[in-house]
């Protein structure tokens, strides 16, 4: 019986997702999502942020395992039979994807398919069509009962991702997994996107996992944050002290790599080399290649996740040597 902290929606630990032949895509990852709050996961493209989305949701490819503790509302997921994942996935549990093309059939008009669920759960006639308006409304769709009888090619990208999130909230879930749902929109967009996210979080109570590469937009809605680098998790804690004070020098690059968000330079400085693999990882610390840290002792022994100040941990040998770098 898995033991959680009652205070987490959501609680991972020591999850393992592995590859046939036992190639470990994500190993050893811890993350809690608090109710009523939004952790942010953020990694370079191929860091096994999506994988660990899709593991949330009981979405693996049959040949993946998992093995480790993953719970939702204390309630062991890992052993649940598919009729059990298919009534959280419609419930409890949403999932708000990168692609709305990808997310939305389009032979289907919008309506149609953000009422799918209602529709399951037997709503009918005046009122289910009174429900699917309600929630393109409260996905911020102008003109909704228009909107609703339009196919998803006739809607600009940022309406479609609407109507995606719309979709989402039809089962009334209290956790969403929301997957890079800002990044094939211009800056406006996202803007707004995230306002609307921020605002139904508020309103229901959602407890949110915020999965993106992009550190200015999880600064503006994560409360806690967990970085992830080939599979692993390098550095969490609170986002703001994350993102002012790293306490990992791959988060410090990623941070110095932005502007507006390393504060202590208005100069960006990529980071240089190319991402390991998770399926392709290097010896010792993933990160040793592209460490401005790096000893020998990084190229032989894998960190640990320890805890360098309250409530902050890092995967870094040397992690106390970031304490005092402004």
């Amino acid at each position: 019986m898995t033991v959680a902290d009652p205070e987490n929606l959501l609680t991972i630990r020591d999850l393992v997702v592995e590859l046939p032949g036992g190639t470990r895509i994500i190993d050893g990852v811890d993350l809690d999502v608090r109710r009523g709050g939004t952790t942010g996961l953020i990694g370079e493209s191929g860091s096994g942020k999506s994988m660990l989305g899709t593991a949330v949701m009981g979405l693996l490819p049959e040949s993946m395992t998992a093995r480790g503790t993953l719970s939702f509302e204390q309630l062991s997921l890992l052993d649940l039979p598919e009729p059990r994942w298919r009534a959280l996935r419609g419930g409890a549990m949403a999932m708000i994807f990168q692609d709305p093309l990808t997310a939305l059939n389009p032979s289907q008009r919008i309506g149609k398919q953000v009422g799918e669920i209602p529709r399951r759960r037997g709503v009918r006639g005046a009122r289910w069509r009174e429900r699917v308006l309600d929630l393109l409304d409260r996905a911020g769709i102008p003109r909704a009962a228009e909107r609703a009888n339009a196919y998803p090619h006739q809607l600009s990208g940022g309406l479609r991702q609407r109507a995606v999130i719309a979709m989402a909230l039809s089962g009334e879930p209290r956790l969403i997994i929301a997957d890079e749902p800002t990044t094939a929109l211009d800056v406006t967009v996202q803007t707004r996107i995230l306002d609307l996210l921020g605002t139904l979080q508020r309103e229901s109570d959602l407890a949110m996992l915020f999965i993106s590469h992009d550190l200015r937009v999880v600064s503006h809605i994560a409360d806690d944050l967990v970085v992830l680098y080939a599979g692993r998790v390098a550095e969490a804690g609170p986002a703001r002290a994350v993102l002012n004070r790293p306490l990992h020098p791959y988060t410090r690059g990623l941070a110095a790599s932005i502007p507006s968000v390393h504060a202590a330079s208005e100069v960006a400085a990529p980071l240089p080399g190319t991402a390991a693999s998770p399926a392709n990882r290097p010896s010792g610390c993933a990160f040793h290649p592209r460490c401005p840290l790096a000893r020998e002792r990084c190229r032989i022994e894998v960190p640990e996740s320890r805890e360098i100040v309250p409530g902050r941990r890092s995967a870094c040998h040397f992690a106390e040597e970031l304490l005092d770098v402004r």
